[in-house]
Order: C-alpha cells, then sequence, then structure tokens
C-alpha cells in the first residue's frame, strides 16, 4: 500500500484491494476508486493540466479561465457513466473539482481540492498506471 498526503489532499493506493485500489481525498470528504475510474481521472486532470500549460502564456496577470471536460466511464450495468472535472484559477494558481456519474447501480460522488492542495495531488497522481500494476 502507499499513501501520500498533504494538506487537503490525500492519495492511498493498494493494488490489492478489488474493486476500489485508489482512495483519492480532499478537504473534509475521501472516495474510494476503481482502477479504471482512477485511470480516467487520471487522464482527465492531465489533459486540463496540458490545457492550462497551452494557454498560460496567453494570460494577462490578472486574467482567470475555467476549462472542463467531461469523459465517459468504462460500462457498469450496460450503460456508461462519466467523469466531470473542471480547473479553475489563474496563471499560477488552480484547483480542481469533479462529478462521477456512473452507470446505474454505482456510487456518485463530487469532490474538489483547493490551488494549494491541486499540484501536489495532481503530482501524486502521475504515474498511477504503473503503481497500479498496469502499465505495459
Amino acid at each position: 500500500m502507499e499513501v501520500c498526503e498533504g494538506e487537503g489532499w490525500r492519495l492511498v493506493i493498494d493494488p490489492a484491494r478489488h474493486p476500489f485500489a485508489v482512495l483519492i481525498g480532499g478537504q473534509g470528504w475521501a472516495a474510494e476508486l476503481t482502477r479504471d475510474e482512477v485511470l480516467v481521472l487520471g487522464r482527465a486532470v492531465a489533459r486540463l493540466c496540458h490545457q492550462h500549460a497551452e494557454l498560460v502564456a496567453q494570460l494577462m496577470l490578472e486574467e482567470s479561465l475555467e476549462l472542463e471536460l467531461e469523459l465517459p466511464l468504462p460500462l457498469l450495468a450496460g450503460e456508461p457513466g462519466s467523469l466531470w472535472m473542471a480547473l479553475e484559477g489563474d496563471r499560477r494558481d488552480w484547483a480542481l473539482r469533479f462529478v462521477l456519474s456512473p452507470g446505474p447501480g454505482g456510487r456518485a460522488f463530487e469532490g474538489a481540492w483547493s490551488a494549494a492542495a491541486s499540484g501536489p495531488f495532481v503530482a501524486a497522481l502521475e504515474g498511477i498506471e504503473a503503481r497500479l500494476g498496469l502499465a505495459e
């Protein structure tokens, strides 16, 4: 088991747990994710951070932005769910929030990380595939 945490965020990876191999948390909340859900979360975070990095040079100091995306979750009970995610902030500081909306029979939840917690959480999430034993 691997435990990563800091002020306002937490990431616990336990590849031996099934079906919920990952726990994510923020200020006052935590939720367990399946391997598939955390892989979608990782892709969403990477895309939003990449988009932010591409736009930073175009922003004036006082400008802010909000980037959003929605990705499908793997099929559950024959119907896909989705993960909606947003990055909101400015050139230097940004915060993440998300809503997990699974298919029928799944659990739904939402969460957010402050601007101070978002960067460290994203850094801890890097390489999640290998840490779950899923990298090729």
